[in-house]
C-alpha cells in the first residue's frame, strides 16, 4: 500500500458538523423544547428523530482518517499518545463542567465514585447500567469507543494493510454485514451504547481508507452517495429500536465518506470544503461535548420538557444552539488546541499546532478525525 496521500480532505472536517448538527436535533427533539404535536415539533421530529446515527458516522470518520493519515513505522505508544492529546483534555474539562453543573444545579444526579472513576478511565458504558453509561456527561459514552477502537487500531491497520485490497474488501464487507445484523441479536440500549458492538463501524471505515489509498475504491459520487444515505436515513425513524443507530445509514455513511475524500483528492469542489463549514467541522468535537450540558442547565433553571409552541420552541432551541456553538469556539481555542499543543510539545519537543482560524481551504488529515 502506498504511503499517505500529501492532498489533505477539507470536505471530511465539514462533514463532521453535519453529524453533531443532527445529534444535536435529536437532543432538542427528546428533551422537547417543542411540543411534538405543533408544526413546528412535527417537523423536528421528521428531520431529527434518526439524529443518533450522526454518532455512527462519526465512528466510521474515525476509522477512515486515521488509517488515511496512518504513520509508516508509528509506533503504537506515540499514536496513542497523539489520540490522548487530542481526545481527553476537552473531556476532562467538560466532565468537570458537568460534575460543577450537577453540583450546583442538580445534586441528586451526580454519579456515584465508582461511576465516575470509570467515566475517568472511558470504560463506562461496559457497564450497561444507565447510571454508567451515560455517567457525568452523557455523551462522553462515544469517546469510551473510540477509547477501544484507538487501543486497537495499530493492529486492526496493519492487518488490513497487509492484506491487500482484497482484504480490505473483505474487512469492509464484514464491519458492513456485522453492523446491519447485529440488531438481531441485540437489545435497544446495548446496540447503542456497547464498544464491542460499535466496533463493525470503525473497521469498515479502516478499510474504506486502505481501499482509497491503494486506488482500489470504485464508488459512486456524492449525488449517488447521497441518495443512498438519505433513504437509509428515512428508513431509520421506521424501524425497531437497535436498528436506528447504524443499520440504516452505515451503507450511506460509507458511500458518503468514500464520494468526499475522492473529490478533494480529483481537486473536485463541493459545499463541505467551504471555509465556513470546515471551521464549523474543526467545532464539532467540542459542541458534540458542550451542547447536552447547555440543555441540562436550561432544563434546571427554566423547567425539563417545556413542550412549547413552534415559536417559542424554535427560540429556546435557537437559544441553546447560541450558546453551545459560542462554548464551542471558547473550547476549541482555549482548551483544546492549547492542551494538545502542550502535551504534544511535551512528548516531541515543538510542534506546531494551528491557531483557531477559519480555515482557506485545507485542513490536515489528523483534524478530520472527530473523537
Amino acid at each position: 500500500m502506498p504511503p499517505p496521500p500529501a492532498s489533505q480532505l477539507p470536505s471530511l472536517t465539514g462533514l463532521r458538523w453535519i453529524a453533531a448538527l443532527l445529534v444535536f436535533g435529536l437532543h432538542v427533539h427528546t428533551v422537547e423544547y417543542l411540543h411534538r404535536d405543533s408544526g413546528a415539533g412535527l417537523v423536528l421530529r421528521w428531520v431529527f428523530g434518526a439524529g443518533a446515527t450522526g454518532v455512527s458516522f462519526f465512528f466510521v470518520l474515525s476509522g477512515f482518517v486515521l488509517a488515511w493519515s496512518a504513520r509508516e513505522h508509528d509506533r503504537p505508544l506515540r499514536f496513542w499518545y497523539r489520540r490522548f492529546a487530542r481526545v481527553y483534555p476537552l473531556h476532562a474539562v467538560t466532565a468537570l463542567l458537568a460534575l460543577l453543573l450537577g453540583w450546583l444545579l442538580l445534586p441528586r444526579s451526580l454519579p456515584s465514585p465508582g461511576a465516575l472513576a470509570a467515566n475517568a478511565l472511558l470504560v463506562h458504558p461496559w457497564n450497561t447500567a444507565i447510571l454508567y453509561s451515560q455517567s457525568v456527561n452523557p455523551v462522553s459514552w462515544s469517546l469510551a469507543c473510540e477509547a477501544l477502537f484507538y487501543a486497537l487500531f495499530p493492529v486492526l491497520f496493519r492487518l488490513v494493510r497487509r492484506a491487500g485490497p482484497r482484504g480490505a474488501w473483505c474487512a469492509a464487507g464484514a464491519g458492513l454485514v456485522a453492523t446491519v445484523a447485529l440488531p438481531l441479536l441485540v437489545h435497544d440500549h446495548l446496540m447503542r451504547y456497547f464498544p464491542l458492538l460499535r466496533l463493525p463501524e470503525f473497521i469498515l471505515g479502516v478499510a474504506l481508507a486502505c481501499l482509497v489509498r491503494a486506488g482500489r475504491w470504485p464508488g459512486p459520487g456524492m449525488v449517488p452517495a447521497l441518495v443512498v444515505l438519505a433513504a437509509g436515513y428515512a428508513l431509520a425513524s421506521w424501524v425497531p429500536g437497535p436498528f436506528r443507530y447504524a443499520a440504516c445509514t452505515v451503507p450511506g455513511f460509507a458511500l458518503v465518506i468514500a464520494a468526499a475524500a475522492t473529490a478533494d483528492l480529483s481537486g473536485v469542489r463541493s459545499a463541505w470544503r467551504h471555509p465556513v463549514m470546515v471551521r464549523l467541522g474543526e467545532l464539532s468535537f467540542a459542541f458534540y461535548m458542550i451542547h447536552i450540558l447547555v440543555m441540562r442547565t436550561g432544563e434546571a433553571l427554566f423547567g425539563s420538557h417545556p413542550r412549547l409552541g413552534s415559536a417559542a420552541g424554535l427560540a429556546a432551541a435557537g437559544a441553546a444552539f447560541a450558546v453551545a456553538l459560542a462554548l464551542s469556539s471558547a473550547l476549541y481555542s482555549g482548551v483544546e488546541c492549547p492542551a494538545r499543543r502542550l502535551l504534544l510539545r511535551s512528548a516531541t519537543g515543538p510542534v506546531v499546532v494551528p491557531r483557531p482560524r477559519l480555515p482557506a481551504q485545507n485542513v490536515s488529515p489528523d483534524r478530520t478525525g472527530v473523537l
